[in-house]
């Protein structure tokens, strides 16, 4: 068991272990996708794993704060200080839950490693999940953790701006206009002479300044150079602490020039977003639910340039585990009771395990080859003897020897 284990990647004594200091690709998390799936091949891979992210210095009560105690012969441990039971799983986004860690685990690989994550269609086809509701709640457990605690804001340079995601609304003619599209709030860092580091982006109740305020303080540091347009809104930035640079857009076409190229760095970063929700989610987002997406979106977009994807996917699993649970009724936006009753699922029961056993080559069963409509081709001639039994069950002519 200890070599099964110290073959996985990380290591089996946690006691010994401590905090990580330093993560290595292929011992601490995966590096590919075949690294992946020998590593998490059965459930049980799947919890000790969880167990040492969890707990990488050995149990220690999420209670009281003791460290030290004993294993259940339920899975369960025990605080040696105020006896209470926990398992490894309790308080984290997997509580409760009754999709196997297999499937779970999966579903964390597709969403933290696809270049445009994964819409919950495609997860519940991947992963034989028996209704949309458990994908779609699934994904949103994992979109609800991706704020970590304390993140540092942007600094430097950093260019804010609004944009209203949605639909084309007819009667409406753009600009500050209230309408069915939800005013996003982005603010991204730039450096000189060219490039794009972090971004924010939060949903605002208009564009007032008693919005714009709260979302830049919130998300940017003071003493950052800010640069803005020239929007009534942003009035009065310098006095929070910031140096405030404004750019007219209609000074900017009376020199000829193109407004849009006032804050390029944000524009390409809102184009990046409409395209993702356009293309992964087929624009299909609730208002509701929008800001959760564009957690997902700022999580993928500020790790784009990781060297690994394993990475992404270890840092998916630490802010899990580290996470309150999630329930259904959470994340639903609307409590009311459905007019029409939902039609229920066809397929019931839980998803299945991908805990699966060695398949034992079926494409080599002689059983197969028999029912191919043309013979094999084949390297070299066989011998006499299973060639003349081949020959005479299909009824050819023996070959000249």
């Amino acid at each position: 068991m200890i070599t099964h284990k110290r073959a996985l990647g990380y290591s089996f004594n946690r006691s010994r272990l401590g905090r990580v200091e330093q993560l290595r690709a292929g011992t601490h998390y995966p590096r590919s996708t075949g690294e992946f799936q020998a590593w998490f091949r059965a459930d049980e891979d799947c919890l000790d794993y969880l167990k040492w992210l969890r707990w990488p210095g050995g149990f220690t009560c999420p209670s009281c704060g003791h460290a030290g105690g004993w294993a259940m012969g339920d899975g369960r441990f025990e605080c040696a200080a105020c006896h209470r039971r926990t398992s490894v799983t309790a308080g984290t986004i997997f509580d409760r839950t009754r999709t196997p860690l297999t499937v779970w685990f999966t579903a964390c690989w597709l969403f933290a490693t696809q270049k445009d994550g994964i819409s919950a269609q495609s997860l519940q086809r991947s992963l034989e999940i028996g209704s949309y509701p458990t994908a779609w709640a699934m994904l949103h457990r994992l979109r609800s953790v991706l704020v970590r605690p304390g993140r540092d804001r942007l600094s430097g340079t950093v260019q804010v701006d609004e944009t209203f995601i949605g639909g084309d609304e007819p009667g409406l003619r753009g600009g500050r206009a209230k309408g069915k599209k939800v005013l996003t709030g982005i603010a991204v860092e730039v450096s000189e002479p060219k490039g794009i580091g972090r971004c924010r982006m939060a949903v605002l109740a208009d564009g007032s300044a008693e919005s714009l305020h709260p979302f830049v303080t919130g998300a940017v540091e003071p003493g950052a150079t800010v640069i803005t347009d020239a929007w009534m809104g942003y009035h009065g930035l310098a006095g929070l602490g910031y140096v405030h640079e404004r750019r007219s857009q209609r000074a900017a076409r009376a020199r000829g020039d193109d407004p849009g190229e006032l804050l390029p760095a944000v524009h390409r970063v809102a184009s990046l977003a409409k395209r993702w929700l356009l293309g992964t989610h087929q624009g299909s987002v609730d208002e509701a639910h929008l800001p959760a997406y564009l957690d997902e979106f700022i999580f993928r977009f500020n790790r784009r340039r990781s060297a690994s994807r394993g990475m992404v996917f270890y840092r998916l699993l630490e802010l899990a585990a580290g996470h309150d649970p999630v329930r259904f009724q959470d994340l639903l936006a609307s409590k009311k009771p459905h007019a029409q009753r939902p039609q229920p699922p066809q397929v019931r029961g839980h998803p299945p395990s991908l805990d699966r056993s060695r398949a034992n080559w079926p494409w080599r069963t002689g059983e197969l080859q028999l029912q191919l409509p043309i013979p094999l081709r084949l390297n070299e001639y066989p011998r006499p003897g299973i060639w003349d039994a081949a020959s005479a069950a299909r009824g050819w002519p023996a070959p000249n020897r």
